[in-house]
């Protein structure tokens, strides 16, 4: 007797396993368990056969690289219009369908429409607000282009118009302009995809210093890509400053107000990385002519200002400047001599009336007048005549010399 089969796929052994056609069967039924729902995507291959009732159609989603295939009835996609085909962008209704002989998903589509240019535009709008609010397009995180770049990252389409506006014209303004090109789908689903992996790849080059994004002009539809929110926000973060040179001055993708710069041409991106080494030239010639200008103007006033020195008395007969500070030093010498020789002359009269002074106060002075100093034989000078006694030497001493004496006994 077998075994009877597991119930819930969580209860399934390598001794008990699922057959393929449970597994097909369960899956089956969990797709039919979904509601209809309406999907968005782009039509990239659309099969016809004649005489079928039924077309084969395959969704893409437009920014990456996922599908899913549609069927759909011939009176519904006649009904559409005959600009329905591969790259239009439409909207669905449709019922998932798991076919389990094939082992496929598919949907099953009850109604169909195409998107609309102002569809479009009013996801785009409501885009735009949204970035704004975060801050994307502000001027103040917008980062200056490097005067000269060492190497210019071009990201474009393969064999483009654009990248030969770009590298050419970058080559005319600045012959030696060093290029890493990246060429890659800028139209179609998998444009966002690729763009963002060539930026990703441009941006960690150390030695690529300018990024730009070019892509000459087309429809509406082929340049939204370069709206798609995943790429704005990828150019906003990376490190290497961007320009956004997509389609014509006119056309205004999402990008140019993410971007650090907007040209509004790939020609017009190509005057904006690279300086004109004409005009270089042209200006440093005017600068070194008004350089030599400043120079020529700065000597002739140092000129006339030397003239000017030059015509003064003293460097025009330079000996009198000699002659006239002679006459001052002997001038200055005879005055210094003349006072000199009066404080000399006032000195010497004060020292004699000095000295005459000190003559008249002078014990010899008074010596000679008559008088005599009386000294005992140890020195002392005689004032009390209870000094001495009849018997003592006494030695006077006057004028002219000295004598002794004895003192004279009263009667």
């Amino acid at each position: 007797m077998t075994a009877p089969l597991p119930e819930k796929a969580a209860d399934t052994t390598a001794e008990q396993p699922w057959p393929v056609r449970t597994l097909s069967m369960r899956i089956s039924e969990y797709v039919d368990k979904m509601s209809p729902l309406w999907v968005e995507g782009q039509i990239v291959q659309l099969q016809r056969r004649p005489g079928a009732p039924t077309c084969y159609v395959t969704l893409r989603d437009p920014d990456v690289d996922m599908s899913l295939s549609v069927t759909v009835h011939v009176n519904t996609l006649d009904a559409m219009g005959p600009g329905i085909g591969p790259g239009a962008r439409v909207v669905v209704q449709a019922k998932p369908t798991f076919w389990t002989k094939r082992g496929s998903l598919h949907l099953d589509a009850r109604q169909m429409r195409p998107v609309g240019v102002g569809d479009l535009l009013l996801r785009l709008e409501h885009l735009k607000q949204l970035l704004r609010s975060e801050g994307l397009f502000d001027a103040s995180r917008k980062r200056p282009l490097p005067f000269l770049p060492r190497r210019v990252g071009l990201i474009c389409g393969r064999a483009s118009a654009a990248e030969k506006d770009v590298v050419e014209n970058t080559r005319l303004r600045w012959p030696a302009t060093q290029f890493e090109i990246r060429q890659v789908a800028v139209q179609g689903p998998g444009t966002v995809e690729q763009v963002g992996a060539a930026l990703a790849e441009l941006d960690a080059a150390p030695d690529v210093d300018v990024i730009v994004i070019a892509r000459g002009g087309g429809a509406f539809e082929d340049l939204l890509p370069f709206s798609n929110e995943a790429l704005l926000r990828a150019v906003s973060a990376a490190r290497t400053p961007v320009v956004s040179a997509i389609g014509h001055d006119v056309d205004t993708p999402l990008l140019d107000f993410v971007a650090d710069l907007r040209a509004s041409t790939p020609t017009d991106a190509a005057r904006r990385i690279v300086p004109d080494l004409a005009e270089q030239h042209a200006g440093l010639d005017r600068l070194l002519d008004r350089a030599a200008r400043s120079l020529r103007h700065h000597a002739a006033i140092e000129r006339r200002h030397l003239d000017q020195l030059c015509a003064a008395p003293a460097l025009r007969d330079p000996i009198t400047m000699v002659t006239r500070r002679a006459d001052a030093v002997q001038q200055l010498r005879a005055r210094s001599s003349s006072v000199v020789t009066r404080r000399l002359d006032r000195a010497h009269d004060q020292v004699g009336h000095l000295g005459g002074q000190l003559r008249a106060l002078s014990p010899w002075e008074v010596l000679q007048r008559g008088y005599a100093v009386v000294r005992t034989q140890d020195g002392q000078v005689v004032t009390d005549v209870a000094q001495v006694a009849p018997s003592d030497l006494l030695r006077v001493t006057v004028a002219q010399g000295d004598f002794a004496v004895r003192p004279v006994t009263k009667p």
